[in-house]
């Protein structure tokens, strides 16, 4: 634990995030499950409404401004969450950020099309560029800083999620973090469960957790894809950051997956997330986005009824905000029977 907390230390890295984030044990949830849960809040970060990738944008934007870069570049959906902390961060910064903008549901909805994360683009200065697909997002991305680059720009190129090696550092030093707490609560988790996306915080986690609270079932809710997909991407970006930090993927790592809960696609939410967001609305007043988290506690509440949890021990669910995009999903929202 002492070797990753080192090897990440020697990395250079923006104090974004500032303090730990809270570790906090539900209460009515709980009484209603039958087994205890407790919820890590990097909901709230402190900059732009919070969020998981502020934490990965700590090392990705402390590189960006080492190679001399003026101007972040990124790419999205309409309403991602991530593009809207890296606009905030760019801001802080004093940098500009471009984006690409993909709209993954292909709606007419005024409100997701101009409403949440993407009203806050506006605010934090963003210049978003619609695109019809994402599908080759690399290459998308590299011919956008080549034409920021022929206007006298230097940009960095931030991938989807601030998902690569140095991204996932972020949640490699969450994963210790969490570890901490639990220690100093006294408490042993028997699972960990998230949303799996674009696999940056799955992976930094998952690696950190292997070593530092072994015992822990790492669950990733996939949110976009099924597990065919998705294990390859959460794998490799495991592999990366071990490499990147020069430490070795524990043996007894399994890598978990659960894919029952992101259907009909990404970006658009299911009656499971939609019940999900507003019982936790109701019992802790804790806001879930449709997304992301809404889904990922579909999962945590569907494997409780089913037991699909090892153990009986408490379960920790990583609260990776996205409250924003709450207002872009009005209509879906307030469509569920109260």
């Amino acid at each position: 634990m002492k070797k990753i907390s080192d090897r990440i230390a020697s990395f250079s890295r923006l104090q974004l995030v500032g303090a730990v984030t809270p570790l906090e044990k539900l209460d009515r949830l709980p009484r209603m499950l039958g087994r205890d849960v407790y919820i890590k809040r990097d909901d709230t970060t402190p900059l732009a409404f919070g969020g998981n990738k502020l934490r990965k944008l700590e090392f990705l934007a402390a590189d960006a401004l080492r190679k001399g870069a003026d101007t972040l570049v990124t790419a999205g959906a309409i309403q991602s969450n991530h593009v809207r902390q890296t606009a905030a961060v760019a801001a802080r910064l004093g940098l500009r950020c471009h984006a690409l903008l993909e709209n993954p549901i292909n709606t007419t909805d005024v409100d997701y099309l101009r409403s949440g994360n993407r009203l806050l683009l506006d605010l934090f200065d963003a210049h978003g560029e619609p695109v019809a697909t994402l599908d080759n997002a690399d290459a998308q991305l590299h011919a956008l800083a080549e034409r920021l680059r022929g206007d006298g720009y230097q940009p960095y190129i931030i991938p989807i999620g601030g998902s690569n090696p140095l991204g996932a550092l972020g949640y490699a030093h969450a994963g210790l973090e969490l570890a901490q707490q639990a220690d100093a609560m006294g408490v042993s988790f028997a699972a960990v469960v998230l949303a799996s996306g674009s696999a940056g915080t799955h992976a930094g986690l998952a690696l950190a957790l292997a070593h530092a609270m072994p015992d822990a079932q790492v669950v990733g809710i996939t949110v976009s894809r099924p597990v065919a997909a998705q294990a390859p991407k959460v794998a490799g970006l495991i592999d990366g950051t071990a490499e990147l930090l020069d430490i070795e993927v524990p043996a007894e790592l399994r890598l978990e997956l659960w894919d029952e809960y992101f259907l009909p696609r990404y970006g658009e939410p299911n009656r499971a997330a939609l019940d999900a967001i507003r019982l936790l609305a109701r019992t802790e007043g804790i806001l879930l986005d449709p997304v992301y988290t809404g889904k990922a506690m579909a999962g945590l509440l569907d494997g409780v009824m089913r037991k699909r949890f090892a153990g009986e021990g408490p379960l920790l669910f990583l609260h990776t905000g996205g409250a924003p995009a709450l207002f872009a999903y009005r209509d879906a929202l307030q469509a569920v029977p109260i």
